[in-house]
């Protein structure tokens, strides 16, 4: 069992470290924490990577009357992606689409706003993100995740999770370039059996973790930022 989401990310942050050894420059990678839990995870994978560490602030856009069934994702900058087929099958008309789209950009300004305050988000284009969450369950929010850094721009989209079920890697393979995991056991029941501590992760722990990142890397940061 990992001890913690700290403990998880250092383990982690040395599997992602051997897989990609070898493939990328300097400047090339950007880890993106999932919030919230994904976050302290994603502050040692980018320490052991010495990368910058960065949110993903997305949001599903759940069919109205079956929020289960994922239409697609919106992140940041405007950024929509749709599940087409999901859309058909949801047969919703497009002003309600729109009215939809735009409630969940506006939770994502909001929240993008309350973790970084005025600090810029990484530029994604032509990079490596590192998308890191503390498990994968059902897979929808790290699979949105991937499908808005790629649509930010991500010359290669790389998900890294502490534990997830066996065979779980087939549900990315369209949104994904690479998945990687330290555990995948073949009895999967929750995230959370396998630390000994998964307290729920608080905004002022994320707004501290960002910070600290900034602090340590604003020294040497080569890689671009978004104006």
């Amino acid at each position: 069992m990992f001890v913690d989401r700290r403990d998880a990310g250092r383990r982690l942050g040395q599997q992602v470290s051997w897989q990609l050894s070898g493939q990328l420059g300097e400047g090339d990678i950007v880890v993106l924490g999932v919030l919230r839990g994904g976050v302290p995870v994603a502050a040692e994978v980018a320490r052991t990577l010495e990368a910058p560490l960065d949110v993903i602030v997305v949001r599903k856009l759940g069919a109205p009357r079956q929020p289960e069934f994922a239409l697609g994702a919106v992140g940041e900058d405007g950024v929509r992606v749709l599940n087409d087929d999901v859309v058909r099958q949801g047969s919703l008309a497009a002003d309600e689409l729109q009215a939809l789209t735009e409630r969940e950009w506006r939770e994502v300004k909001r929240l993008a706003k309350e973790y970084r305050g005025v600090r810029l988000r990484e530029s994604l284009v032509g990079r490596t993100a590192v998308i890191v969450d503390d498990g994968v369950a059902t897979g929808a929010t790290a699979r949105a995740a991937c499908q808005v850094a790629s649509a930010h721009g991500a010359h290669r989209v790389v998900l890294a999770v502490p534990v997830a079920p066996l065979g779980w890697t087939r549900e990315f393979a369209n949104v994904a370039d690479e998945c990687i995991a330290v555990k995948t056991p073949a009895e999967f029941s929750a995230v959370g059996a396998h630390y000994r501590d998964f307290r729920a992760t608080t905004d002022e722990e994320v707004m501290d973790y960002l910070g600290v990142a900034e602090r340590s890397t604003d020294a040497d940061r080569s890689g671009p930022r978004d104006s």
